[in-house]
């Protein structure tokens, strides 16, 4: 009787994985993470997002990033939960985790690519390829590395908005509102990069998915 409820429960905890998803995931958490350490947080990029939400929170209200990074996530994965499911709690999970780990792998390592700080356009292209590439494998697997993710694919779940547009709104407005502390110049090449990463995140979830659902169209007119 044990056995056969620890096997129930493995089996609900494993359902809908396999090591291909949780393949692509891992990389998809190595890529993304490491331009962001490489590039993004060398050159003083500001993120959109939860993260720029953070940084504006401690700016102005002087709350710890510690603390109000966490209050942000689960509130996002709360919201997701609802409109996503348990599903995409649990891949979540799995590539959220993977993130947090590259994070401290990379920081184990000397910088492995130049300093950008003197050409940040550079260095806004670069990171946004990173990002969107690393972010849209996570979650073209059905997960989220963070707050934001979550958040955009509620948005566009919900509005049935592209991603892109979805993750740009977000990311608009938290780098509108820190222009409250941030200089114009700055900005700008923020914009350059939560622009390419939104368009590249939807551009991988979204390969190859028209033409696997146009032949499945066919399929069945055929029948």
């Amino acid at each position: 009787m044990k056995k056969n409820r620890l096997w129930i429960i493995k089996e609900k905890l494993t359902e809908g994985l396999t090591w291909r998803k949780i393949f692509f995931i891992i990389l998809g958490a190595g890529i993304c993470t490491f331009g962001i350490h490489n590039i993004h947080q060398r050159t003083g990029i500001t993120e959109g997002g939860v993260i720029g939400l953070m940084l504006l929170v401690e700016k102005w209200l002087g709350i710890s990033p510690s603390a109000i990074t966490s209050i942000l996530d689960i509130s996002c994965y709360l919201l997701a939960f609802k409109y996503l499911g348990g599903q995409f709690i649990k891949t979540s999970m799995i590539s959220t985790l993977s993130v947090s780990l590259f994070y401290k792998f990379w920081e184990l390592f000397p910088p492995m690519l130049p300093d950008l700080s003197a050409y940040p356009l550079a260095a806004a292209i670069g990171g946004g390829l990173f990002v969107g590439i690393g972010v849209g494998l996570i979650v073209r697997q059905g997960g989220s590395s963070g707050g934001d993710d979550a958040l955009a694919l509620t948005i566009s779940h919900v509005t049935r908005w592209r991603l892109s547009r979805s993750y740009l709104f977000t990311d608009l407005v938290v780098l509108g509102l820190s222009l409250s502390y941030i200089p114009v110049f700055r900005i700008a090449f923020s914009l350059i990069t939560v622009t390419i990463s939104s368009f590249l995140i939807d551009l991988v979830q979204n390969f190859g998915k028209d033409k696997i659902s146009e032949t499945a169209q066919i399929r069945t007119q055929g029948e």
